[in-house]
């Protein structure tokens, strides 16, 4: 793999950090203009939003909202750009029949014909593939190590090349793993708070309140179902994009352990 595209990998510039800020921009935004609109309520206050109005319902789900939205917006963001990822590092036909094709052309020794299936397929697992069989060529040409040396030059190589293209794959994964779990400590949150104010409403001498009462256990449910939401999604996610890589992983170590047992049994 070449310096360029190393360097490329390690740049660090916090991308995530711009998503998470904009989101929730976009979030308050969103929430202030759209749900809060005056439109969606009876009276000028905001106090009580019409029946059914389901903006205006949200909106009374209180200032913890945004939030829930926020991390609802970084879970739909990251959940798309890491599918788009992991299918470009798949390459761009059956990574099954990649695999397959480049293993037929091994045992037959058309090295040539492998790598130029490499260059067709490209993605991650290509480029991992196509610097073992580099490697291979280079060792089939060297003469100042043993066969067992050999072999660890091609498994060092296909090991060091893997571990320059996995990184890139579950990069933003633990962010989604901790909205999983944030989510819903943030919705019981909001809960709460919205419990403690329909439970003030109700301690108040003479006649509850019935709006306090009402806006209360509204916000309190509002926040429960938009964070027990986004926490199912996160978890759909990051589960989803685990198992790709694993599959991914999977081709890999099987193309690996293939190129340095062929190269050993070929030198025999």
């Amino acid at each position: 793999m070449s310096q360029a595209k190393t360097a490329q990998k390690k740049s660090g510039f916090p991308w995530a950090l711009v998503v998470m800020v904009v989101a929730l921009i976009v979030s308050e935004l969103i929430f202030h203009f759209v749900f809060g609109d005056r439109k969606h309520f009876i009276d000028d206050m905001k106090k009580e939003p019409l029946p059914g109005d389901f903006f205006g319902i949200i909106y009374k789900g209180g200032f913890i909202v945004p939030f829930l939205m926020t991390m609802g917006l970084v879970t739909l963001t990251f959940g798309i750009e890491r599918f788009l990822t992991i299918r470009k590092a798949q390459g761009s036909g059956s990574l099954e029949g990649f695999l397959q094709v480049v293993k037929t052309k091994l045992h037959s020794g058309d090295i040539n014909g492998a790598l130029a299936e490499c260059n067709k397929q490209k993605g991650s697992v290509a480029n991992v593939v196509q610097a073992g069989l580099h490697k291979y060529q280079e060792m089939e040409k060297n003469t100042d190590f043993t066969l067992e040396q050999k072999v660890q030059h091609i498994q060092q190589e296909i090991e060091e090349a893997t571990s320059l293209e996995l990184p890139s794959l579950q990069q933003n994964l633990p962010i989604l793993a901790t909205i999983a779990s944030v989510a819903t400590l943030v919705a019981l949150l909001g809960t709460v708070i919205g419990m403690i104010k329909a439970f003030a409403a109700l301690a108040t001498t003479g006649n509850p309140d019935p709006a306090a009462l009402a806006a209360g256990i509204s916000e309190a449910l509002i926040n429960t179902a938009i964070g027990i939401g986004t926490s199912a999604f996160a978890i759909i996610f990051y589960n989803f994009f685990t198992s790709m890589i694993d599959s991914l992983t999977y081709g890999i170590d099987e193309m690996g352990y293939s190129i340095a047992q062929t190269f050993q049994t070929s030198k025999k």
